[in-house]
């Protein structure tokens, strides 16, 4: 499948809903997920979420407890949690600002930005900024799931499973962060995936496009 175009690509993945517990995803293709998921875009550079990578057995079994008991947790080799900030702070968007210093040298429109940024969020409700911070990573996902099929990994996108517990599990809520949604990464199993013999299913571009000349 490596001479398929990205489009075939895009058409081959699936949410896997059966991995095969005896396949590993090869260490480069995990670090060639990451790296596309470290540089995805987000609102004014912030990044406002960090990446947990689980291959512990015990951890994931854990996880899947969290998580309606979702056997591609455990069947699959990892499984990434995209965990947000739970608020925007001066000294987080600081750090976001040092880093466009240290790449791009002294400017008073940084020190402008970034400066505007903290007047308008540092203020704002947590939980207004932690919804906007779970946006962002919900950028980051959308980057993963087609860097994982370009790398021809199985994945699928999770939404249902207790936060709370998984922020627990990992964690999480010391660090000044929330779970968003997961990500199992592994390769599929044939013989037990009921959807996997179905066509994909999506609107027509008639449906879904709208052209505005």
């Amino acid at each position: 499948m490596t001479d398929k175009t990205l489009l075939e690509k895009l058409d081959w993945r699936y949410a896997t809903k059966k991995m095969d517990p005896t396949q590993s995803v090869p260490q480069d293709k995990i670090d060639a997920i990451i790296e596309a998921i470290r540089m995805a875009p987000t609102s004014s550079g912030t990044q406002p979420f960090e990446l947990i990578v689980v291959t512990n057995p015990d951890i994931r079994a854990q996880i899947r407890s969290a998580a309606n008991d979702q056997a591609q947790i455990t069947d699959g080799s990892h499984v990434l949690i995209f965990a947000a900030w739970d608020n925007y702070t001066d000294a987080r968007i600081d750090e976001v600002a040092n880093l466009n210093v240290q790449k791009r040298g002294e400017s008073p429109l940084i020190d402008q930005y970034y400066g505007n940024l903290k007047a308008l969020y540092v203020p704002r409700a947590a939980e207004t900024n932690y919804a906007h911070a779970a946006r962002q990573a919900y950028i980051a996902l959308g980057v993963g799931l087609v860097a994982a099929a370009e790398q021809e990994v199985d994945s699928t996108p999770m939404e249902g499973f207790d936060p709370a517990a998984v922020d627990k599990i990992l964690g999480l809520s010391e660090r000044g962060l929330r779970s968003v949604v997961l990500m199992p990464l592994g390769y599929r199993d044939p013989s037990g995936d009921w959807l996997l013999p179905m066509p994909k299913v999506r609107k027509s571009r008639e449906t879904m496009i709208t052209f505005v000349d």
